[in-house]
């Protein structure tokens, strides 16, 4: 039997694996189920094995099928190491940076700094991804990452910039600073949604607010902000936010338990690249300069 398959016959087949299906694997090649249905078929009868089989649960895939995957990502991976390498042999600071962060961090610190980087290097070109998950800079979905976390992960390199604190804040009118800390909660509450439910801060309000003090719970940090400027509730905030705003007062002293580092990431293929060392070292350095407001301590 001679068989004469194709990449997109190895892509296709990871992506039903990966999807366990048809529609999922279509939406991820950007093609019609029909399409991967009758593909799929052909493959089959081309190499006159079963790849996949069909439950009502789903497509799960067979030895052959889980070694066609496996192939295709050890390829995919391949792929995105000689791009990481290629994009570090750039000879001057130019081309396309991928940057991701998230909308709180972009908002109150970043963007002006991404200005005066671009000032400084107008052949660099930023592409901002807005997102609270962390993307996957092995595979090239950012070149850096402006992250909080306790654990930015082994394979990136970088450096720890400051710790980013959160405290307890309630609005300038009719708050008082000096509230005694248990008498905080016999006051109404704002708190994050779900979607943060694993963020420390989220986890305190839930574990020491009762439900029906919870006036309200936003989805994002900015959202939570503007509810306690309001008079909604008082809530955890991020400090470089809230000192940031006139109409919101601290009512207890920064949390060492809410705090996270906060950290400027690259991979380790392209940190070299003239580009991303030229962001990383003034972007960073900015930053750093901020360090007393980031870590709640200003002025």
């Amino acid at each position: 039997m001679t068989t004469h398959l194709a990449w997109d016959d190895f892509r296709l087949v990871k992506a039903i694996a990966d999807h366990h299906g048809l529609t999922g694997a279509a939406a991820a090649l950007g093609v019609n189920h029909s399409t991967v249905f009758r593909r799929l078929g052909q493959i089959e009868e081309q190499i006159g094995l079963q790849l996949f089989e069909r439950r009502k649960t789903g497509y799960v895939a067979t030895v052959a099928g889980v070694e066609m995957a496996m192939l295709a990502a050890r390829v995919e991976d391949d792929v995105a190491a000689f791009s990481r390498r290629l994009a570090g042999r750039d000879l001057t600071p130019s081309g396309e940076l991928r940057i991701t962060t998230t909308d709180t961090l972009y908002l109150n610190l970043l963007l002006p700094i991404f200005a005066a980087f671009r000032a400084l290097h107008p052949a660099i070109r930023l592409d901002i991804v807005i997102g609270n998950q962390a993307l996957n800079l092995s595979k090239r979905d950012a070149d850096i990452a402006i992250r909080a976390s306790d654990a930015p992960g082994e394979t990136l390199v970088g450096r720890r910039l400051a710790t980013l604190t959160w405290a307890i804040y309630g609005s300038a009118l009719g708050t008082s600073p000096t509230d005694e800390p248990g008498s905080l909660f016999a006051r109404d509450w704002v708190a994050l949604g779900d979607a943060l439910g694993h963020v420390k801060a989220a986890r305190y309000v839930r574990e020491k607010v009762a439900p029906e003090r919870i006036a309200l719970k936003s989805s994002a940090v900015l959202g939570l902000a503007e509810a306690v400027e309001q008079g909604l509730g008082i809530g955890p905030l991020p400090c470089f936010i809230a000192d940031q705003r006139p109409g919101l007062v601290r009512l207890l002293p920064p949390d060492p338990d809410f705090s996270t580092g906060l950290w400027i990431l690259t991979h380790p293929d392209i940190r070299n690249a003239p580009r991303v060392r030229a962001f990383m070292d003034y972007v960073g350095g900015e930053l750093a300069k901020k360090r007393g407001l980031i870590e709640g301590t200003a002025a």
